[in-house]
């Protein structure tokens, strides 16, 4: 059962975002799929309660504020969003739970700095265990010195990029329905989906 945490201490990355479609995407390949919310705004909480009965299921992984445990038998993917200033030993407990960590990156100076001790952090649990982490660029310009910025700084890391993921009112409309991208129709999202091509496969190793 394969556990995937979004996780960066900054706020307002896009983490929710992430975690919803990726929950999405796993639920879309007919797996039994369950996110949990460890943020103390629930808005992957939020975004499930919008979710229409037609939609493939997902369910609600119920996250105790003192306690992180395993989540039931029966659920084969499990996703999880972290809160911002995640550390000390509820970062110690989301470690030992995750397989693989997914940390996403808006390219802002503010943002790449933030992240860069956590992203250290992460390199002493990856080398002791199995647990692998990879970044991605959230709300990406590539017109952009920011994000030609970004590029720069995720090239000097020695992890896995899973793309840049442009910033687009697609993402909006849906979450506000409880959907994600693998929810519509392709032609509707098609350039999304494009991006999202090294994350599945990333997600699917």
């Amino acid at each position: 059962m394969p556990v995937v945490v979004i996780a960066n201490p900054k706020g307002g990355v896009g983490k929710s975002t992430l975690a919803t479609n990726i929950a999405g995407y796993h639920a879309s390949q007919g797996h039994a799929v369950m996110l949990g919310d460890a943020d103390r705004q629930q808005s992957s909480r939020l975004w499930l309660g919008l979710r229409p009965p037609a939609a493939r299921p997902i369910a609600t992984w119920d996250l105790n504020a003192d306690l992180i445990a395993r989540p039931p038998r029966g659920t084969t993917h499990v996703v999880l969003d972290t809160p911002a200033g995640l550390n000390g030993w509820r970062f110690n407990d989301i470690v030992k739970l995750a397989d693989k960590i997914i940390v996403p990156l808006q390219p802002s100076v503010f943002d790449i700095f933030a992240t860069r001790a956590f992203l250290d952090q992460l390199a002493e649990h990856r080398h002791a265990g199995k647990m692998q982490v990879s970044v991605i660029g959230m709300r990406v310009d590539a017109r952009t010195i920011a994000a030609d910025k970004l590029r720069d700084f995720v090239d000097g890391l020695g992890l896995p990029v899973l793309g840049y993921l442009r910033d687009t009112q697609n993402y909006i409309h849906l979450a506000a329905r409880g959907l994600s991208l693998f929810d519509v129709a392709p032609s509707r999202v098609d350039k999304d989906l494009e991006q999202w091509q090294g994350v599945c496969r990333w997600l699917d190793e």
